[in-house]
């Protein structure tokens, strides 16, 4: 296919397009951030409501992290999932991956092993390690459903059908919120059960729509013009508004129509794996972040007070960054094998993130910052005066988080993940290093360094894959010049 085709595809992806193939992803992420505190108030309105509340925020931190190793799986199916080839090998990656995520959980479930992360590392009381572990049993399902769930997403991604993402996700909240309702007046169990049987039965809920929900596409990749090696001609974004409006509904492909050779008929499970492991490394190592400012915060300036803030402000802050966030696997669908719509993309983003630092900027600044505070997330207004230095410390952020996805997403499309480990390295070292200066060496109050450790770290990770992405794209274009002068 002509050169002329990959430009045509590029210049195809204005905003409107960009926002309608992307603006179902921001949804479902948002979605996703309000089920947290809604099973935590459920929790917090059953009997012995504190011991409940602690033993839940246990588990789901426990059941967080070992999900870590799954986490990735959407934008690796996004990125890898080109055919039949690719798809059949991956799924089975997925379930390997799925199968160790359990054996994990399970081994945190041997009596004596519990005891002795809970009892013996964290000092957790008996009575709450008892409702903790019961917690983790309603939790089992949990890391497998997720991992399928996220496996199909990425498949609906590849596709185009990002709205029936969103939809599912819909789903899984109507699912959860239904058992925990049914679980909440039907049964004696504890508070922490219930909202850990509510979310695994929410994600095991959208990991089975999922599934149905790509079987479409999944018939395209398996159907009899995509066993083995060869050409994919998918259909570019039509340049009539009207179409690109329809993006993500109907299913748009974003895969390179000048794509020649199908990627994933020579994909490996070695292969894979390279691909893979940085990307869940980064999830695990960036898990670590808020335990290591807890930490830290506690023995700074105002403990009580931080460690009181921190949460509030780290959840409104979630809310932007969560968009943001969302923005990562548009990326890797849309920017092309080339990198041809990487201009517009970039465009995008700028202006996204622009929007979003503004947004809560515009909180932060002004009077709505004592409204947010003390009226919508009911601190008292001694507790609201630590918490709006740390917002403005914030502002950035939800710019720069945008900024980051979109330098990952690049990464991730031309298949080179290492990078993103060692700015997730970086990231944490100079939230450290900050905290460390401005918080036990300069006295700031503990929430203010930890934010401000947090935006520093954040910008330390965009200057170290700047030159990466740079890079990458240079490497990426070089070996298509040759490519196109060999054949020729």
């Amino acid at each position: 296919m002509p050169s002329s085709s990959m430009a045509r595809t590029a210049t195809d992806l204005s905003p409107r397009g960009i926002f309608a193939f992307w603006g179902p992803l921001a949804a479902t992420w948002l979605m996703m951030a309000v089920e947290g505190p809604y099973l935590a108030a459920v929790v917090a309105r059953l009997p012995d409501p504190t011991l409940g509340l602690a033993a839940y925020g246990v588990a789901i931190a426990m059941a967080v992290l070992i999900e870590a190793p799954v986490i990735m799986l959407l934008s690796a199916s996004t990125a890898l999932v080109e055919d039949a080839v690719s798809y059949r090998r991956l799924r089975t990656f997925a379930h390997g991956l799925n199968a160790f995520s359990t054996l994990l959980l399970l081994l945190v479930l041997v009596p004596s092993v519990h005891r002795g992360l809970m009892i013996g590392a964290l000092g957790l009381p008996e009575d709450l390690a008892r409702l903790t572990y019961g917690a983790l049993w309603c939790f089992l399902p949990w890391p497998a459903a997720i991992g399928y769930r996220r496996f199909w997403q990425g498949v609906l991604i590849r596709s185009g059908r990002t709205r029936l993402v969103a939809g599912g996700t819909v789903v899984r909240l109507v699912a959860m919120s239904a058992a925990a309702i049914a679980l909440a007046v039907s049964t004696d169990l504890p508070g922490a059960s219930v909202g850990a049987s509510a979310l695994s039965c929410g994600v095991v809920v959208e990991a089975a729509v999922a599934r149905w929900m790509a079987r479409d596409a999944i018939g395209a990749l398996l159907g009899p013009s995509n066993r083995g090696a060869l050409t994919v001609a998918r259909p570019s974004v039509s340049s009539d508004p009207h179409d690109i409006a329809e993006i993500g509904r109907v299913g748009v492909s974003t895969a390179d129509p000048d794509a020649g050779p199908a990627e994933g008929a020579e994909l490996r499970f070695s292969d894979i794996a390279r691909f893979y492991v940085p990307l869940a490394l980064t999830s695990l190592i960036g898990i670590g972040i808020q335990p290591m400012l807890t930490f830290f915060m506690g023995r700074a300036a105002s403990p009580v007070e931080s460690l009181a803030v921190f949460p509030v402000v780290h959840s409104l802050g979630f809310i932007f960054r969560s968009v943001g966030l969302s923005f990562q696997d548009a990326v890797i669908a849309l920017v092309g094998r080339r990198d041809e719509g990487y201009a517009e993309i970039r465009r995008f983003a700028i202006g996204l993130g622009a929007g979003l630092s503004g947004i809560l900027a515009l909180i932060a600044f002004t009077p709505l910052s004592h409204i947010w505070f003390v009226h919508v997330s009911g601190l008292s207004p001694g507790l609201a005066a630590f918490a709006i230095p740390a917002a403005r410390v914030l502002t950035p952020v939800p710019f720069l988080g945008v900024i980051l996805s979109l330098q990952r997403g690049t990464l991730i499309r031309n298949r080179t993940t290492g990078p993103i480990i060692v700015a997730t390295a970086a990231e944490i070292a100079a939230v450290a290093a900050v905290f460390v200066v401005v918080g036990w060496g300069l006295g700031w109050v503990g929430a203010t360094a930890a934010f401000t450790g947090f935006l520093f770290g954040r910008l330390a990770a965009n200057l170290y894959l700047t030159p990466k992405v740079r890079a990458a794209r240079t490497a990426r274009n070089s070996t298509d010049s040759r490519d196109r002068g060999s054949s020729e």
